[in-house]
């Protein structure tokens, strides 16, 4: 069983899932052609092909087998945020904050070829706002999408038509969850409610107030049942629709991005975090939650964790335009050379503003590259118009006052 993530260093990368496995470093494969975050991805074509989402304006077709990028489509002229996928008709929806939703015939993406390039697809236009969220049902008929206008809107992909407009949240819609058929949506949004929608009636038939703060993400069951919510509030709950009663599976150290379930022999679901580490929990019931009751403890530790790396916060380029410091989440210090592109030194938990103090040099060289931790790791840009060229003083090549002047 394999586990594919991705998230703001710009990597894809997968992972053996098997919490019973003795191996001492699970990934199996990284696959590097975005520049930018990456904002949501799509397992399509049972596993063989996946579908990714990037702020740096493009959406990318990879073999998942060769871990290879096999197309990059340039439409979106801003953020993409989002992936719908409709897995019976292996159709992808891709939505961001250009406010424009395209759709994608994942076939076609994947016979294309040097010399049969060219790729057709269908736009839906209408919001008037940045795109956070999009659903796709498994037949491909429905599609909705969520926006900063803190409203829903549904949509025929089959003919690209408007069906409707949904209101009732009071801030941005952030997560979707349809149900096989399209008949039936939940929503969940920064106003820390979760809704439930019936599209034939087009109507609002339930309203969830289990969170104390914004919901981030939202996954149902195959059955539409039970769905599982999180967010800001770092606390995951199991909601079962036909007794309304949610009880707390567990509480993370960090805001939750994301869940997925995994009906695989062991049940559970994966949870990942802003802290950068994706883990798997139990299913089981530990705690229900009430008005009175304020705190959720739920299981204690996951079944299996795959941790992240701390990722880069501050950068600073030193006056001598060859060394940088930096500062990650967990306030270590460390020295890098630009040049060589490699880590010279880890200093620990020191001070970092007094380290570029004391790293002052009265010397002037001037800008050849920039440097920022926009990915958190530490990213080296050339400036072109100054990379290549030379420059050296006298004192660095040897050459005497008397022959420098000469």
């Amino acid at each position: 069983r394999v586990l594919f993530t991705a998230g703001r260093d710009s990597i894809i990368r997968s992972w053996n899932a098997d919490e019973t496995s003795k191996t001492r470093n699970p990934c199996i494969k990284s696959m590097e052609h975005h520049t930018d975050w990456v904002n949501d991805i799509a397992l399509c074509r049972n596993g063989r092909t996946l579908v990714s989402a990037s702020s740096d304006t493009t959406v990318k077709v990879w073999d998942t087998e060769r871990g290879f990028c096999m197309s990059t489509l340039r439409t979106h002229r801003d953020y993409v945020k989002s992936l719908g996928y409709a897995a019976d008709k292996e159709l992808v929806a891709s939505a961001g904050f250009d406010k424009q939703i395209f759709l994608w015939d994942v076939n076609t993406l994947t016979a294309l070829t040097t010399t049969n390039n060219t790729v057709t697809t269908s736009s839906l236009v209408g919001h008037k706002d940045s795109i956070y969220c999009v659903a796709l049902n498994r037949a491909g008929t429905v599609l909705v999408s969520g926006s900063t206008e803190r409203l829903l809107r549904v949509w025929d992909p089959r003919t690209c038509a408007k069906q409707m407009k949904l209101k009732g949240h009071l801030d941005n819609v952030k997560a979707l969850s349809l149900n096989a058929d399209g008949t039936e949506l939940l929503s969940g949004s920064s106003d820390g409610t979760i809704k439930l929608w019936s599209l034939g009636q087009q109507r609002c038939v339930m309203t969830y107030r289990i969170h104390k703060e914004g919901v981030w993400c939202l996954c149902a069951d195959e059955s539409f049942n039970k769905f599982y919510s999180s967010g800001r509030d770092r606390m995951v709950f199991e909601t079962d629709m036909a007794t309304d009663e949610s009880v707390c599976l567990l509480r993370e150290k960090a805001p939750v991005l994301e869940l997925e379930l995994d009906s695989n022999d062991s049940p559970g679901i994966w949870v990942a975090t802003t802290d950068s580490s994706v883990s798997k929990w139990s299913l089981s019931k530990q705690s229900s939650i009430d008005d009175s009751n304020e705190e959720c403890i739920g299981n204690s530790s996951p079944l299996c964790s795959i941790p992240g790396d701390p990722g880069i916060v501050r950068v600073h380029v030193l006056n001598n335009k060859r060394h940088v410091l930096t500062k990650d989440t967990h306030e270590n210090v460390a020295l890098w050379d630009a040049l060589k592109a490699i880590k010279i030194e880890n200093l620990g938990k020191v001070d970092f503003d007094l380290e570029v103090k004391n790293r002052f040099e009265r010397v002037y060289v001037p800008n050849w590259f920039t440097a920022d931790s926009r990915t958190g790791m530490l990213n080296i840009r050339l400036d072109e118009s100054d990379a290549l060229q030379t420059w050296v003083t006298a004192k660095d090549i040897g050459l005497a006052n008397d022959d420098a002047r000469r």
